[in-house]
């Protein structure tokens, strides 16, 4: 049996006999309500302090949930972002003169006599930081090259020589305007053949000039009755060839072919 010294019963043994109007009396007496209330003030105690941390972070949520607000932003008036202005650089430093470079003269290094030398031939330490030339010049101070005046007759025009020779195969060989065949149906329609009765072929050589223009006419085979002559007088009556082209400019050209007899 558990024997609780708290109970009514028990404290009234313990003082019987005693003055109970002592302090212990009364304690023991009031014991259990005075602990019934201090559990229930303990309790709402603990229970407000458990309840405090919610109640500040509901208040915090609702005050965060009235700082948002709509705001439309077609109707705000936000002035236009302003462009970064960048200082002006000032313009660079011009370019320090260019240094002064003399020329010196190249001369070929060659394999002869000591007694021979007519020119010394220049060191690496003396080809150092000049220009290589035909002859020795002194470099300005400017560090400006020096153009050097050329050699010769440079204010007289420049002579072409004409090429004469007479060429035997060219690129493009000279032709009859119209051909070979539009050739012969002038010589047919110009050329008097002889009154004999007389067949056969005339070969003639020609130069054709620069200019188309048929010279040194020879008949280097005929078959007589003055078939030759006649060739050569049709030849000279001819129009202006196409001139044979040589290296893209029109050059003389030897042709050769043969007219062909047919008797009357």
């Amino acid at each position: 049996m558990k024997l609780d010294i708290y109970k009514q019963k028990w404290i009234d043994m313990v003082f019987e006999g005693r003055n109970k109007a002592y302090g212990a009396y009364v304690l023991r007496k009031e014991n259990p309500k005075v602990t019934l209330i201090a559990l229930l003030i303990g309790s709402s105690v603990f229970a407000s302090l458990l309840a405090l941390p919610l109640i500040n972070w509901s208040s915090k949520d609702d005050e965060e949930q009235e700082k948002v607000t709509m705001v439309d932003m077609a109707k705000l008036n936000i002035p236009p972002p302003v462009e970064e202005v960048k200082p002006l650089l000032p313009p660079p430093p011009p370019p320090p003169p260019a240094p002064k470079i003399d020329e010196v003269k190249f001369v070929k290094p060659k394999v002869v006599e000591k007694e021979k030398v007519v020119e010394e031939i220049k060191t690496i330490e003396e080809l150092k930081d000049k220009n290589v030339g035909a002859k020795d010049i002194k470099g300005r101070e400017d560090g400006e090259p020096i153009i050097d005046k050329p050699s010769g007759d440079g204010d007289k025009a420049v002579k072409i020589v004409e090429d004469n020779t007479v060429y035997n195969a060219v690129e493009v060989k000279p032709d009859f305007p119209g051909g070979l065949q539009k050739f012969y149906e002038f010589v047919g329609k110009n050329y008097r053949a002889p009154e004999e009765d007389v067949k056969g072929k005339v070969y003639v050589q020609f130069v054709v000039e620069k200019d188309g223009s048929l010279t040194d006419i020879k008949v280097m085979r005929d078959v007589g009755y003055g078939t030759g002559a006649e060739a050569i007088r049709v030849l000279k009556k001819s129009p202006k060839w196409k001139p044979g082209i040589q290296n893209g400019r029109p050059v003389r050209v030897l042709y050769s072919l043969p007219i062909s007899i047919v008797g009357g």
